[in-house]
């Protein structure tokens, strides 16, 4: 698919015309007009939309002209074939049980990209991966999860985290693996499979904005408006009230069953209930 349009003016028909067909194709893949992600500079594909705000950030904030792969809209992963390597899975559990340990209270930071089996791979590669070149104590993986744990320790913006990023990128040696951005950081910790999703929310808790909800500004039932009013007491639209995070049990039991000795814990009671015959 033509994808030069990215790079055009967004004045241009070019990108006009580019990004009808990209939210077409989106809508095409994903068979959904509400639930896409944003693939806008701003929102760089960690927030979901319908197709009239993405088509929206699209013009006002311009496109991500990093995302030349568009896994998340239903483009075929291109990653190598070997990437999914063969390697134990209690061995997986063990050596990487400190990104569960340190990234636990972080997951309402996540979406949801731990779909694409070749991305996990990926990580258990990143585990193996020194930090830089003759590094014992860290690996890519390990130092990304220190630093991110302080991330939401102290709070950090996401610009911050950046900025911090790219300090350390410039500190290690020559041919360090550190992610120089945000974007990159939340790709790597995100395909561990801790996924969430945004709902927007009326602040007196009468409705979630989601399904015959899902375009509407105020409450049906109290009447309070759906965004955020600033300290001028004007609304600002697009900026929503109250958000709750929903977290899908389904991708936390498919990472848990992932390791055998996991999945026979998780199953203990059920297969000695047989055995004993108990009811």
């Amino acid at each position: 698919m033509d994808k030069s349009w990215m790079h055009s003016d967004r004045r241009s028909k070019a990108y006009e015309l580019g990004v009808e067909a990209f939210l077409k194709f989106s809508v095409k893949n994903l068979l959904t007009t509400t639930h896409i992600r944003c693939p806008c500079v701003k929102c760089v594909n960690l927030k979901l939309f319908g197709v009239g705000i993405i088509r929206d950030h699209l013009y006002f904030n311009g496109v991500d002209q990093s995302y030349k792969n568009w896994t998340f809209h239903g483009e075929p992963w291109e990653a190598a074939t070997n990437a999914s390597r063969n390697v134990e899975e209690d061995d997986d559990h063990s050596r990487y049980s400190f990104v569960y340990e340190e990234i636990e209270m972080d997951d309402n930071d996540f979406g949801d990209f731990g779909s694409d089996p070749y991305e996990f791979a990926n990580v258990i590669g990143d585990g193996d991966q020194p930090l830089y070149p003759s590094c014992r104590k860290y690996t890519k993986l390990s130092a990304l999860v220190k630093l991110y744990n302080l991330k939401a320790k102290y709070g950090m913006s996401d610009v911050c985290f950046t900025e911090l990023l790219i300090l350390q990128g410039d500190l290690l040696p020559e041919g360090n693996t550190i992610p120089a951005s945000m974007y990159e950081a939340k790709k790597t910790l995100c395909a561990l499979g801790l996924s969430y999703e945004k709902m927007h929310a009326c602040p007196n808790d009468c409705i979630l904005y989601r399904k015959e909800y899902e375009d509407l500004t105020h409450c049906p039932n109290c009447g309070i408006s759906r965004w955020k009013e600033g300290k001028d007491s004007i609304l600002k639209e697009g900026v929503p009230a109250k958000v709750v995070w929903y977290f899908p049990p389904i991708p936390r039991f498919k990472r848990m069953f992932r390791s055998h000795e996991t999945a026979k814990s998780l199953t203990w009671y059920a297969a000695r209930k047989s055995i004993n015959g108990c009811a």
